[in-house]
Protein backbone atom coordinates (compact mmCIF):
# COMPACT_ATOMS: atom_id res chain seq x y z
CA UNK A 1 0.00 0.00 0.00
CA UNK A 2 1.55 3.54 -1.14
CA UNK A 3 0.20 6.16 1.03
CA UNK A 4 -1.57 9.59 -0.32
CA UNK A 5 1.93 11.44 0.66
CA UNK A 6 4.51 12.86 -2.11
CA UNK A 7 6.63 15.89 -2.65
CA UNK A 8 8.75 17.48 -5.29
CA UNK A 9 11.90 17.06 -6.41
CA UNK A 10 14.23 19.26 -8.57
CA UNK A 11 17.50 20.57 -9.76
CA UNK A 12 16.91 23.95 -9.31
CA UNK A 13 17.60 25.56 -5.99
CA UNK A 14 14.65 28.11 -4.09
CA UNK A 15 15.45 31.23 -4.83
CA UNK A 16 17.08 33.32 -1.57
CA UNK A 17 16.15 37.16 -3.15
CA UNK A 18 13.60 39.32 -2.10
CA UNK A 19 11.27 40.61 -5.00
CA UNK A 20 13.36 43.68 -5.55
CA UNK A 21 16.91 42.01 -5.50
CA UNK A 22 15.22 39.54 -7.94
CA UNK A 23 14.10 42.04 -10.34
CA UNK A 24 17.50 43.83 -9.86
CA UNK A 25 19.42 40.85 -11.09
CA UNK A 26 17.31 40.69 -13.98
CA UNK A 27 17.28 44.33 -15.15
CA UNK A 28 21.06 43.61 -14.88
CA UNK A 29 20.79 40.72 -17.11
CA UNK A 30 18.16 42.41 -19.92
CA UNK A 31 18.41 45.99 -19.50
CA UNK A 32 17.23 46.71 -23.00
CA UNK A 33 14.36 43.84 -23.10
CA UNK A 34 10.55 44.95 -23.21
CA UNK A 35 9.54 43.95 -19.37
CA UNK A 36 6.12 45.84 -19.61
CA UNK A 37 3.57 46.68 -22.29
CA UNK A 38 0.07 48.61 -22.16
CA UNK A 39 -1.75 47.81 -24.68
CA UNK A 40 -4.85 50.49 -24.10
CA UNK A 41 -2.46 53.20 -23.41
CA UNK A 42 -0.19 51.73 -26.08
CA UNK A 43 2.68 52.40 -23.31
CA UNK A 44 6.04 50.44 -23.11
CA UNK A 45 8.39 49.97 -20.73
CA UNK A 46 12.38 48.13 -21.09
CA UNK A 47 13.46 46.42 -17.84
CA UNK A 48 15.66 49.58 -17.21
CA UNK A 49 12.80 51.96 -17.72
CA UNK A 50 10.71 49.43 -15.54
CA UNK A 51 13.05 49.55 -12.75
CA UNK A 52 13.52 53.29 -12.80
CA UNK A 53 10.11 53.67 -12.81
CA UNK A 54 9.74 51.55 -9.60
CA UNK A 55 12.74 52.99 -8.12
CA UNK A 56 10.93 56.58 -8.34
CA UNK A 57 8.06 55.66 -6.86
CA UNK A 58 9.58 53.74 -3.97
CA UNK A 59 11.37 57.47 -3.19
CA UNK A 60 7.68 58.80 -3.58
CA UNK A 61 6.29 56.40 -1.03
CA UNK A 62 9.41 56.71 1.23
CA UNK A 63 8.71 60.80 1.18
CA UNK A 64 5.03 59.84 2.40
CA UNK A 65 6.39 58.90 5.13
CA UNK A 66 6.39 54.73 3.95
CA UNK A 67 8.10 52.74 6.18
CA UNK A 68 9.27 49.20 6.27
CA UNK A 69 5.59 46.82 7.19
CA UNK A 70 3.58 49.50 6.78
CA UNK A 71 0.93 48.44 4.68
CA UNK A 72 0.42 50.43 1.47
CA UNK A 73 -3.36 49.24 -0.55
CA UNK A 74 -3.47 49.21 -4.04
CA UNK A 75 -7.55 49.12 -5.31
CA UNK A 76 -7.32 49.19 -8.96
CA UNK A 77 -8.00 47.60 -12.19
CA UNK A 78 -5.41 45.64 -14.29
CA UNK A 79 -3.15 48.61 -15.49
CA UNK A 80 0.89 49.44 -15.31
CA UNK A 81 0.38 51.37 -11.91
CA UNK A 82 -0.45 48.68 -10.36
CA UNK A 83 2.71 47.14 -11.43
CA UNK A 84 4.66 49.60 -10.13
CA UNK A 85 3.25 49.76 -6.68
CA UNK A 86 3.60 45.88 -6.84
CA UNK A 87 7.55 46.21 -7.25
CA UNK A 88 8.32 49.11 -5.60
CA UNK A 89 6.14 48.46 -2.41
CA UNK A 90 8.46 45.19 -1.94
CA UNK A 91 11.32 47.51 -2.56
CA UNK A 92 11.03 49.08 0.21
CA UNK A 93 10.01 46.28 2.19
CA UNK A 94 6.12 48.12 2.43
CA UNK A 95 3.43 45.36 2.55
CA UNK A 96 1.11 45.78 -0.11
CA UNK A 97 -2.57 44.70 0.14
CA UNK A 98 -4.73 43.37 -3.01
CA UNK A 99 -8.39 44.97 -2.58
CA UNK A 100 -11.07 43.27 -5.14
CA UNK A 101 -12.16 45.60 -7.30
CA UNK A 102 -15.92 44.64 -6.89
CA UNK A 103 -16.06 45.63 -2.98
CA UNK A 104 -18.57 48.01 -2.00
CA UNK A 105 -18.32 50.36 0.88
CA UNK A 106 -18.53 47.79 3.92
CA UNK A 107 -15.78 46.00 2.57
CA UNK A 108 -13.29 48.46 1.61
CA UNK A 109 -14.34 50.06 4.87
CA UNK A 110 -13.08 46.62 6.62
CA UNK A 111 -10.45 45.61 4.70
CA UNK A 112 -8.28 49.10 5.53
CA UNK A 113 -9.24 49.01 9.20
CA UNK A 114 -8.25 45.30 9.53
CA UNK A 115 -5.18 45.42 7.68
CA UNK A 116 -3.89 48.97 8.85
CA UNK A 117 -3.87 50.61 5.05
CA UNK A 118 -2.02 54.09 5.91
CA UNK A 119 -1.55 54.86 1.84
CA UNK A 120 -4.16 53.62 -0.64
CA UNK A 121 -3.86 53.84 -4.43
CA UNK A 122 -7.25 53.46 -6.22
CA UNK A 123 -8.31 53.57 -9.68
CA UNK A 124 -11.13 56.45 -10.41
CA UNK A 125 -13.55 54.07 -11.07
CA UNK A 126 -14.57 50.22 -12.20
CA UNK A 127 -18.15 49.75 -13.87
CA UNK A 128 -20.67 50.90 -11.72
CA UNK A 129 -18.45 51.59 -8.95
CA UNK A 130 -16.89 55.29 -8.35
CA UNK A 131 -14.25 54.66 -6.36
CA UNK A 132 -13.55 57.73 -4.70
CA UNK A 133 -17.23 58.45 -3.86
CA UNK A 134 -16.48 55.14 -1.22
CA UNK A 135 -13.53 56.41 -0.28
CA UNK A 136 -15.10 59.56 0.89
CA UNK A 137 -18.23 57.61 2.49
CA UNK A 138 -15.69 55.56 4.35
CA UNK A 139 -12.58 57.38 4.95
CA UNK A 140 -14.01 59.19 8.36
CA UNK A 141 -14.29 55.89 9.88
CA UNK A 142 -10.26 54.63 8.84
CA UNK A 143 -7.88 56.20 11.12
CA UNK A 144 -5.16 54.80 9.73
CA UNK A 145 -5.66 56.06 6.56
CA UNK A 146 -3.36 59.03 5.49
CA UNK A 147 -3.53 59.37 1.74
CA UNK A 148 -5.10 58.50 -1.05
CA UNK A 149 -4.21 58.66 -4.50
CA UNK A 150 -5.87 58.49 -8.01
CA UNK A 151 -4.73 56.95 -10.58
CA UNK A 152 -4.61 58.92 -14.02
CA UNK A 153 -5.56 62.11 -11.24
CA UNK A 154 -3.62 64.80 -10.20
CA UNK A 155 -3.28 63.04 -6.48
CA UNK A 156 -1.17 60.46 -8.21
CA UNK A 157 0.81 63.01 -9.71
CA UNK A 158 1.36 64.29 -6.84
CA UNK A 159 2.72 61.26 -5.10
CA UNK A 160 5.15 60.65 -7.86
CA UNK A 161 6.58 64.21 -8.14
CA UNK A 162 7.30 63.84 -4.01
CA UNK A 163 10.14 61.42 -5.13
CA UNK A 164 12.47 64.15 -5.36
CA UNK A 165 12.42 64.91 -1.53
CA UNK A 166 14.18 61.45 -1.87
CA UNK A 167 17.59 60.66 -2.42
CA UNK A 168 17.95 58.07 -5.10
CA UNK A 169 20.14 55.90 -3.15
CA UNK A 170 17.83 55.34 -0.74
CA UNK A 171 15.30 53.01 -1.83
CA UNK A 172 18.97 50.84 -2.11
CA UNK A 173 19.77 51.46 1.71
CA UNK A 174 16.60 50.15 2.65
CA UNK A 175 16.44 47.32 0.40
CA UNK A 176 19.81 45.83 2.21
CA UNK A 177 17.41 46.09 5.62
CA UNK A 178 14.89 43.30 4.23
CA UNK A 179 14.99 39.13 4.28
CA UNK A 180 13.63 37.47 1.90
CA UNK A 181 11.00 35.92 4.89
CA UNK A 182 9.41 39.10 5.61
CA UNK A 183 6.07 39.86 4.64
CA UNK A 184 5.23 41.79 1.59
CA UNK A 185 1.89 41.23 1.07
CA UNK A 186 -1.77 40.62 2.18
CA UNK A 187 -4.37 39.10 0.10
CA UNK A 188 -7.90 38.78 1.02
CA UNK A 189 -9.81 35.32 0.74
CA UNK A 190 -13.01 35.53 -0.69
CA UNK A 191 -15.03 34.01 2.16
CA UNK A 192 -18.05 32.48 1.38
CA UNK A 193 -19.57 33.85 4.98
CA UNK A 194 -18.84 36.84 7.16
CA UNK A 195 -15.73 38.98 6.48
CA UNK A 196 -12.51 37.78 3.79
CA UNK A 197 -9.44 37.26 5.95
CA UNK A 198 -5.99 38.29 4.73
CA UNK A 199 -3.44 35.72 3.78
CA UNK A 200 -0.19 37.37 5.03
CA UNK A 201 2.52 36.72 2.26
CA UNK A 202 6.37 36.65 2.48
CA UNK A 203 8.78 37.50 -0.63
CA UNK A 204 9.86 34.16 -0.17
CA UNK A 205 6.52 32.85 -0.63
CA UNK A 206 5.20 34.62 -3.70
CA UNK A 207 8.61 35.15 -5.69
CA UNK A 208 9.63 31.22 -5.37
CA UNK A 209 5.77 30.52 -6.54
CA UNK A 210 6.19 32.51 -9.26
CA UNK A 211 9.35 31.59 -10.78
CA UNK A 212 8.82 27.68 -10.17
CA UNK A 213 5.34 27.91 -12.22
CA UNK A 214 7.32 29.73 -15.00
CA UNK A 215 10.04 26.86 -14.76
CA UNK A 216 7.12 24.44 -15.45
CA UNK A 217 6.48 25.83 -18.57
CA UNK A 218 9.99 27.12 -19.50
CA UNK A 219 9.88 31.05 -19.52
CA UNK A 220 12.83 32.87 -20.95
CA UNK A 221 13.72 36.00 -21.49
CA UNK A 222 11.99 35.61 -25.22
CA UNK A 223 8.40 34.84 -23.62
CA UNK A 224 6.05 37.57 -23.94
CA UNK A 225 2.67 36.47 -21.49
CA UNK A 226 -0.82 38.07 -21.93
CA UNK A 227 -2.20 38.41 -18.63
CA UNK A 228 -6.36 39.17 -18.70
CA UNK A 229 -6.24 38.06 -15.54
CA UNK A 230 -6.51 40.38 -12.45
CA UNK A 231 -3.97 41.71 -10.50
CA UNK A 232 -5.80 41.63 -7.53
CA UNK A 233 -5.98 38.01 -7.15
CA UNK A 234 -2.30 35.73 -7.06
CA UNK A 235 -3.29 34.44 -10.60
CA UNK A 236 -1.92 37.86 -12.31
CA UNK A 237 0.52 39.41 -9.73
CA UNK A 238 2.75 35.89 -8.39
CA UNK A 239 1.94 33.72 -11.93
CA UNK A 240 1.44 35.93 -13.79
CA UNK A 241 3.91 39.40 -13.09
CA UNK A 242 6.67 37.78 -10.76
CA UNK A 243 6.73 34.56 -13.50
CA UNK A 244 7.48 36.94 -15.96
CA UNK A 245 10.00 39.19 -14.18
CA UNK A 246 12.02 36.55 -12.70
CA UNK A 247 12.36 35.03 -15.93
CA UNK A 248 12.90 38.39 -17.75
CA UNK A 249 9.78 37.89 -19.88
CA UNK A 250 7.48 40.64 -20.76
CA UNK A 251 4.13 41.41 -19.17
CA UNK A 252 1.26 42.34 -21.50
CA UNK A 253 -2.28 43.90 -20.36
CA UNK A 254 -4.78 43.70 -22.98
CA UNK A 255 -7.71 45.61 -21.02
CA UNK A 256 -8.12 46.96 -17.44
CA UNK A 257 -10.59 44.25 -17.15
CA UNK A 258 -11.54 40.90 -18.78
CA UNK A 259 -12.64 41.37 -22.61
CA UNK A 260 -12.17 38.21 -24.77
CA UNK A 261 -11.61 39.96 -28.06
CA UNK A 262 -9.16 43.05 -26.16
CA UNK A 263 -7.54 39.43 -25.03
CA UNK A 264 -7.06 37.80 -29.15
CA UNK A 265 -5.58 41.18 -30.24
CA UNK A 266 -3.11 41.48 -27.63
CA UNK A 267 -2.26 38.08 -28.51
CA UNK A 268 -1.70 39.11 -32.25
CA UNK A 269 -0.35 42.30 -32.11
CA UNK A 270 2.27 41.57 -29.27
CA UNK A 271 2.81 38.12 -30.53
CA UNK A 272 2.40 36.40 -27.30
CA UNK A 273 3.42 33.02 -26.13
CA UNK A 274 1.51 33.05 -23.26
CA UNK A 275 -1.84 33.08 -22.46
CA UNK A 276 -3.47 32.84 -19.07
CA UNK A 277 -7.27 32.39 -17.77
CA UNK A 278 -9.64 30.74 -16.26
CA UNK A 279 -11.80 28.08 -18.12
CA UNK A 280 -15.05 30.56 -18.83
CA UNK A 281 -12.42 33.18 -20.48
CA UNK A 282 -10.65 30.49 -22.99
CA UNK A 283 -14.74 29.51 -23.54
CA UNK A 284 -15.44 33.04 -24.27
CA UNK A 285 -12.35 33.31 -26.20
CA UNK A 286 -13.49 30.39 -28.58
CA UNK A 287 -16.83 31.35 -28.95
CA UNK A 288 -16.06 35.18 -30.26
CA UNK A 289 -17.42 34.76 -34.08
CA UNK A 290 -14.30 35.99 -35.30
CA UNK A 291 -12.73 33.81 -33.71
CA UNK A 292 -10.38 32.13 -36.46
CA UNK A 293 -9.76 35.37 -37.54
CA UNK A 294 -7.30 36.33 -35.16
CA UNK A 295 -3.95 34.97 -35.69
CA UNK A 296 -2.59 33.00 -32.58
CA UNK A 297 0.28 31.09 -33.77
CA UNK A 298 2.91 32.86 -31.70
CA UNK A 299 1.15 31.15 -28.90
CA UNK A 300 2.98 27.82 -27.45
CA UNK A 301 1.69 27.70 -23.82
CA UNK A 302 -0.16 29.24 -21.20
CA UNK A 303 -1.70 28.74 -17.38
CA UNK A 304 -5.46 27.89 -17.63
CA UNK A 305 -6.48 27.35 -13.65
CA UNK A 306 -9.47 28.13 -11.00
CA UNK A 307 -11.58 25.49 -12.03
CA UNK A 308 -11.41 22.26 -13.94
CA UNK A 309 -11.14 22.47 -17.68
CA UNK A 310 -14.05 20.64 -19.88
CA UNK A 311 -12.04 18.10 -21.56
CA UNK A 312 -13.65 19.60 -25.25
CA UNK A 313 -12.51 23.25 -24.08
CA UNK A 314 -8.54 21.86 -23.61
CA UNK A 315 -8.40 20.02 -27.26
CA UNK A 316 -9.99 23.67 -28.75
CA UNK A 317 -7.25 25.27 -26.47
CA UNK A 318 -4.74 23.22 -28.02
CA UNK A 319 -5.34 22.72 -31.37
CA UNK A 320 -7.44 25.74 -32.31
CA UNK A 321 -5.24 28.35 -29.85
CA UNK A 322 -1.79 26.96 -30.61
CA UNK A 323 -1.21 26.36 -27.05
CA UNK A 324 -0.08 22.73 -27.27
CA UNK A 325 2.02 23.50 -24.01
CA UNK A 326 -0.33 24.90 -21.86
CA UNK A 327 -0.47 23.76 -18.43
CA UNK A 328 -3.39 23.17 -15.53
CA UNK A 329 -2.61 24.94 -12.17
CA UNK A 330 -3.88 24.17 -8.75
CA UNK A 331 -3.79 25.98 -5.79
CA UNK A 332 -5.14 28.31 -3.21
CA UNK A 333 -4.55 32.16 -2.07
CA UNK A 334 -3.20 30.86 1.07
CA UNK A 335 -0.31 28.62 -0.64
CA UNK A 336 0.93 31.45 -2.83
CA UNK A 337 -0.95 30.24 -4.93
CA UNK A 338 0.26 27.24 -6.30
CA UNK A 339 0.64 23.41 -5.23
CA UNK A 340 0.60 20.99 -8.09
CA UNK A 341 0.75 21.93 -12.28
CA UNK A 342 0.79 19.84 -15.04
CA UNK A 343 3.95 19.62 -16.89
CA UNK A 344 4.76 21.13 -20.75
CA UNK A 345 4.69 16.93 -22.00
CA UNK A 346 1.64 15.66 -20.14
CA UNK A 347 -1.41 14.35 -22.72
CA UNK A 348 -5.13 15.09 -22.63
CA UNK A 349 -5.99 12.57 -20.10
CA UNK A 350 -3.52 14.42 -17.16
CA UNK A 351 -4.59 17.82 -18.41
CA UNK A 352 -8.25 17.67 -18.02
CA UNK A 353 -8.51 14.57 -15.97
CA UNK A 354 -6.00 15.49 -13.37
CA UNK A 355 -4.42 19.11 -11.65
CA UNK A 356 -0.80 17.61 -12.19
CA UNK A 357 1.97 16.84 -9.51
CA UNK A 358 3.49 18.62 -6.83
CA UNK A 359 5.77 21.49 -7.62
CA UNK A 360 9.72 21.13 -6.50
CA UNK A 361 10.51 21.77 -2.72
CA UNK A 362 6.38 21.15 -2.07
CA UNK A 363 4.77 18.24 -0.35
CA UNK A 364 1.14 17.59 -0.61
CA UNK A 365 -0.82 14.49 1.10
CA UNK A 366 -4.59 13.36 1.45
CA UNK A 367 -5.80 12.90 4.69
CA UNK A 368 -9.22 11.90 6.12
CA UNK A 369 -11.08 14.92 6.82
CA UNK A 370 -12.46 13.16 10.29
CA UNK A 371 -9.27 11.87 11.57
CA UNK A 372 -6.84 13.75 9.79
CA UNK A 373 -4.54 10.38 9.11
CA UNK A 374 -3.11 9.89 5.71
CA UNK A 375 -4.97 7.80 3.18
CA UNK A 376 -3.77 5.06 0.58
CA UNK A 377 -3.32 6.41 -3.19
CA UNK A 378 -6.70 6.17 -4.70
CA UNK A 379 -8.64 7.16 -2.02
CA UNK A 380 -10.20 10.37 -1.50
CA UNK A 381 -9.88 13.18 1.52
CA UNK A 382 -9.01 16.62 2.50
CA UNK A 383 -5.80 17.36 0.62
CA UNK A 384 -3.02 19.22 2.64
CA UNK A 385 0.12 21.01 1.20
CA UNK A 386 3.81 22.05 3.15
CA UNK A 387 6.68 24.19 1.98
CA UNK A 388 7.79 27.06 1.58
CA UNK A 389 4.90 28.52 -0.15
CA UNK A 390 2.71 28.25 3.03
CA UNK A 391 1.33 31.45 4.22
CA UNK A 392 2.77 33.62 7.38
CA UNK A 393 -0.73 33.58 8.72
CA UNK A 394 -3.76 35.46 8.40
CA UNK A 395 -3.44 38.93 9.04
CA UNK A 396 -3.61 39.50 12.78
CA UNK A 397 -6.07 36.71 13.23
CA UNK A 398 -3.67 34.10 15.16
CA UNK A 399 -7.15 31.96 15.63
CA UNK A 400 -8.27 31.22 12.31
CA UNK A 401 -4.72 30.54 11.20
CA UNK A 402 -3.96 27.39 13.51
CA UNK A 403 -7.35 26.54 11.96
CA UNK A 404 -5.86 26.47 8.34
CA UNK A 405 -2.42 25.71 9.65
CA UNK A 406 -1.92 22.44 11.57
CA UNK A 407 1.05 22.09 14.24
CA UNK A 408 3.00 20.30 11.38
CA UNK A 409 2.95 23.59 9.29
CA UNK A 410 0.10 21.60 6.55
CA UNK A 411 -2.04 23.70 5.09
CA UNK A 412 -5.43 22.60 5.26
CA UNK A 413 -7.34 23.04 1.51
CA UNK A 414 -10.54 21.62 2.75
CA UNK A 415 -10.51 20.39 -0.93
CA UNK A 416 -11.63 16.84 -1.98
CA UNK A 417 -8.69 14.80 -3.38
CA UNK A 418 -7.15 11.62 -4.80
CA UNK A 419 -3.54 10.93 -5.69
CA UNK A 420 -3.28 8.48 -8.64
CA UNK A 421 -0.59 5.71 -8.42
CA UNK A 422 1.33 7.68 -10.90
CA UNK A 423 1.81 10.59 -8.42
CA UNK A 424 -0.77 12.73 -10.19
CA UNK A 425 -3.66 14.45 -8.07
CA UNK A 426 -7.53 14.54 -8.65
CA UNK A 427 -9.53 17.40 -7.17
CA UNK A 428 -13.09 15.44 -6.83
CA UNK A 429 -14.26 18.86 -4.72
CA UNK A 430 -15.16 20.77 -1.88
CA UNK A 431 -15.26 19.53 1.34
CA UNK A 432 -18.29 21.45 1.82
CA UNK A 433 -19.97 21.37 -1.91
CA UNK A 434 -20.28 17.35 -1.93
CA UNK A 435 -23.23 15.96 -1.87
CA UNK A 436 -25.11 13.67 0.21
CA UNK A 437 -27.92 11.83 -1.72
CA UNK A 438 -29.86 9.48 0.70
CA UNK A 439 -26.31 8.46 2.08
CA UNK A 440 -24.63 8.21 -1.13
CA UNK A 441 -21.59 10.59 -1.29
CA UNK A 442 -21.85 12.23 -5.03
CA UNK A 443 -19.10 14.52 -6.14
CA UNK A 444 -20.48 18.03 -8.81
CA UNK A 445 -16.93 17.61 -10.74
CA UNK A 446 -17.84 14.42 -12.15
CA UNK A 447 -21.40 15.15 -13.36
CA UNK A 448 -20.08 18.57 -14.63
CA UNK A 449 -17.70 16.98 -16.90
CA UNK A 450 -20.37 14.31 -18.18
CA UNK A 451 -22.49 16.77 -18.76
CA UNK A 452 -19.78 18.89 -21.15
CA UNK A 453 -20.79 16.31 -23.40
CA UNK A 454 -23.91 17.44 -24.36
CA UNK A 455 -24.32 19.07 -27.54
CA UNK A 456 -26.93 21.56 -25.75
CA UNK A 457 -24.15 22.50 -23.04
CA UNK A 458 -21.75 25.50 -23.07
CA UNK A 459 -21.28 25.24 -19.35
CA UNK A 460 -22.36 23.76 -16.50
CA UNK A 461 -22.15 24.09 -12.52
CA UNK A 462 -24.14 20.91 -10.43
CA UNK A 463 -24.80 21.72 -6.67
CA UNK A 464 -26.74 20.13 -3.89
CA UNK A 465 -29.90 21.82 -2.90
CA UNK A 466 -31.87 20.79 -0.09
CA UNK A 467 -34.68 17.87 0.24
CA UNK A 468 -36.90 16.44 2.83
CA UNK A 469 -36.75 13.03 1.16
CA UNK A 470 -32.96 12.67 0.24
CA UNK A 471 -31.63 15.23 2.50
CA UNK A 472 -30.05 16.90 -0.86
CA UNK A 473 -30.79 16.62 -4.13
CA UNK A 474 -28.74 17.69 -6.83
CA UNK A 475 -29.55 20.69 -9.50
CA UNK A 476 -27.61 21.32 -12.55
CA UNK A 477 -27.25 24.71 -13.38
CA UNK A 478 -26.88 25.20 -17.32
CA UNK A 479 -25.84 27.49 -20.07
CA UNK A 480 -27.03 26.77 -22.94
CA UNK A 481 -25.24 26.95 -26.53
CA UNK A 482 -28.59 28.21 -28.21
CA UNK A 483 -30.51 29.88 -25.78
CA UNK A 484 -33.31 30.10 -28.44
CA UNK A 485 -32.75 26.42 -28.09
CA UNK A 486 -31.82 24.82 -23.86
CA UNK A 487 -32.16 21.51 -22.98
CA UNK A 488 -34.64 20.09 -21.03
CA UNK A 489 -34.49 18.11 -17.77
CA UNK A 490 -35.68 15.32 -19.90
CA UNK A 491 -33.10 15.96 -22.13
CA UNK A 492 -30.13 16.26 -18.95
CA UNK A 493 -31.90 12.99 -17.79
CA UNK A 494 -32.07 10.91 -20.73
CA UNK A 495 -28.40 11.70 -21.63
CA UNK A 496 -27.46 10.60 -18.55
CA UNK A 497 -29.19 7.36 -18.03
CA UNK A 498 -27.12 4.95 -19.70
CA UNK A 499 -23.91 6.28 -18.34
CA UNK A 500 -24.24 7.64 -14.96
CA UNK A 501 -25.41 5.77 -11.50
CA UNK A 502 -29.34 6.54 -10.86
CA UNK A 503 -28.11 8.69 -7.72
CA UNK A 504 -25.70 10.71 -9.43
CA UNK A 505 -28.62 12.04 -12.70
CA UNK A 506 -30.07 15.67 -12.03
CA UNK A 507 -33.51 15.53 -10.70
CA UNK A 508 -33.37 19.64 -11.21
CA UNK A 509 -32.86 21.78 -14.20
CA UNK A 510 -31.78 26.00 -14.36
CA UNK A 511 -31.20 27.51 -16.93
CA UNK A 512 -29.03 30.33 -16.58
CA UNK A 513 -26.87 33.02 -19.04
CA UNK A 514 -24.37 33.10 -16.23
CA UNK A 515 -22.82 32.05 -13.28
CA UNK A 516 -22.06 34.23 -9.85
CA UNK A 517 -18.03 34.62 -10.48
CA UNK A 518 -15.69 35.76 -7.76
CA UNK A 519 -13.12 38.54 -9.04
CA UNK A 520 -10.62 35.61 -9.28
CA UNK A 521 -13.02 33.50 -11.60
CA UNK A 522 -13.97 30.71 -9.56
CA UNK A 523 -17.97 29.96 -9.48
CA UNK A 524 -19.71 31.30 -6.60
CA UNK A 525 -21.60 27.51 -5.65
CA UNK A 526 -23.46 29.09 -2.36
CA UNK A 527 -24.86 31.47 -4.47
CA UNK A 528 -26.30 29.00 -6.59
CA UNK A 529 -27.17 26.93 -3.71
CA UNK A 530 -28.94 29.80 -1.92
CA UNK A 531 -30.52 31.02 -5.34
CA UNK A 532 -32.08 28.17 -6.30
CA UNK A 533 -32.74 25.29 -3.18
CA UNK A 534 -35.94 26.63 -2.11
Amino acid sequence: MTLSHTHGTGTVALLGDTIGGNLARVIEAHPEREALVDVPSGRRWTYAELGADVDELARALLARGVAKGDRVGIWAVNCPEWVLVQYATARIGAIMVNINPAYRAHEVEYVLNQSGISLLVASLSHKSSDYRAIVDEVRGNCPALRSVHYIGDDSWRDLVSSASAVGPGEPELRAAELSCDDPVNIQYTSGTTGFPKGATLSHHNILNNGYFVGEMIAYTEQDRVCLPVPFYHCFGMVMGNLGATSHGACIVIPAPSFDPAATLRAVQQERCTSLYGVPTMFIAELNLPDFAAYDLSSLRTGIMAGSPCPVEVMKRVVSEMNMAEVSICYGMTETSPVSTQTRRDDDLERRTGTVGRVLPHIEVKVVDPVDGVTVPRGVAGELCTRGYSVMLGYWNEPEKTAEAVDAGRWMHTGDLAVIREDGYVQIVGRIKDMIIRGGENVYPREIEEFLYGHPKVADVQVVGVPDEKYGEEILACVIPRDPADPPTLEDITAFCRERLAHYKIPRRLEILDGFPMTVSGKVRKVELRTAYGS
